[in-house]
């Protein structure tokens, strides 16, 4: 999922099979680790709280990224970037590279210059290590810097696109800013030419400081170790749709229709397996309680015995605003009221969210063993005092 610098050259591929490099382990020194995600989302939350400190606003783009607007900004901004990357340093441990440019896309450059002359010396400028100007060069080395950048490097150059660049010769950012702009529009559309346009430091892409919210949320995971049973595997799934559902409800949204999978893994000996199912909500819910029993159901649904599976996962689909609602209509015997339980959901959020996850979880979701059995075995937790094991929410002590 990441490698270190160490790791990259060794030559190890990203995404590249634990089994095809653990001679690695014992020969070179290396060190694997599982995915932490819950951990990985709280560094990253206080590495962006840290790096709005840059301008007034900011976008986040990805866990690790983010675009912060610099408008009315006084001072030496290469010297307030160093300060704030020092102190994400100092404080959470994480060294990061700053690029800083007139446009969002000649940014993503300067930051790719910035990580790039800092880990290969002599590749570009040493003062554009680390932290990246671009707006500050001189036309002369501005030009120098793009002759020497691949054009696959642009962010919104795909591999597709760089291949047809390069069939015509365009193999540097500088030779595709050289283009004519009608030719960069008449042979790739409009949005390659707010590529090129951004290049030339014209920006077309505005900074968005409201995230977009997501059109489906997903939480899977591969196991530390083989399931074959039900009940493990309803554990896992219990746990993935608890996740999944509080993301749900962060961005204020209700979900349609959830989806279920279970699958052998491709590198191992043995029976194949890989199923999925799509379970319609009868009207769309952010209730953890709900979702759980229709992914528990949709399970129960593809689940065969006697195959070792490796991952698993819960992806909610369909999503509206929460402010939608939908009724229904009795067409035979008679239903119970559908009960609002979005107070007790934010409750347990914000239990939850004050002292840590699984504080209070659903019992389906394996409290003390079901981890042990089917998880990653990043950290130890804490024994529960409940036994119970219905799709209702139980606290952790």
């Amino acid at each position: 999922m990441a490698r270190s610098n160490e790791a990259k050259a060794l030559g190890i591929k990203m995404g590249e099979p634990w089994f095809k490099i653990r001679h690695l382990e014992e020969h070179a020194g290396l060190v694997a680790l599982s995915a932490n995600f819950t951990l990985y989302g709280d560094m990253s939350d206080r590495m962006m709280s840290l790096a709005a400190g840059l301008g007034p606003t900011q976008e986040i783009y990805s866990i690790d990224e983010s675009f912060i607007g610099l408008h009315g900004v006084r001072g030496d901004l290469v010297e307030r970037a160093w300060k704030i990357r020092a102190r994400i340093n100092q404080w959470i441990g994480i060294p990061c590279g700053i690029g800083i440019a007139q446009t969002k896309t000649l940014a993503k450059l300067a930051n790719y210059i910035a990580k790039t002359a800092e880990r290969k010396p002599g590749s570009y400028p040493n003062e554009l290590a680390t932290v990246c100007d671009l707006s500050r060069l001189g036309e002369d080395l501005l030009r120098e810097v793009m002759t020497s950048t691949d054009v696959g490097e642009v962010w919104g150059i795909g591999r597709q696109i760089n291949t047809q660049l390069k069939s015509r010769g365009v193999t540097s950012v500088q030779d595709f800013v050289d283009l004519p702009s009608s030719v960069v529009r008449g042979t790739w559309g409009v949005v390659l030419e707010r590529t090129w346009r951004e290049l030339r430091g014209e920006a077309c892409i505005e900074l968005s400081d409201v995230p977009s919210p997501k059109k489906q949320i997903a939480c899977t995971r591969s196991f530390g170790q083989p399931v074959t049973g039900l009940t493990e595997l309803r554990e896992a799934i219990s746990e993935f749709t608890s996740r999944a559902a509080e993301k749900l409800r962060k961005q204020r949204h209700l979900a349609g229709q959830v989806l279920v999978f279970a699958r052998t893994s491709p590198f191992r000996d043995g029976p194949r397996f890989s199923k999925s199912v799509v379970v319609p909500l009868v009207r769309p819910s952010a209730d953890t309680t709900e979702l759980a029993n229709a992914a528990v159901m949709g399970l129960r649904s593809i689940y065969a015995p006697g195959f070792q599976l490796a991952k698993a996962g819960v992806m909610l689909l369909d999503l509206v605003p929460d402010t939608f609602v939908q009724g229904a209509l009795d067409w035979g015997e008679p239903t119970t009221e559908h009960r609002d339980r979005s107070q007790l959901m934010h409750a347990m959020d914000r239990v939850n969210d004050r002292f840590g996850k699984r504080t209070i979880l659903l019992g389906s979701s394996g409290l003390t063993q079901g981890v042990d059995t089917w998880g990653m075995r990043q950290v130890r937790r804490t024994p529960c005092y409940t036994t119970q094991w219905s799709e209702t929410p139980v606290a952790r002590a």
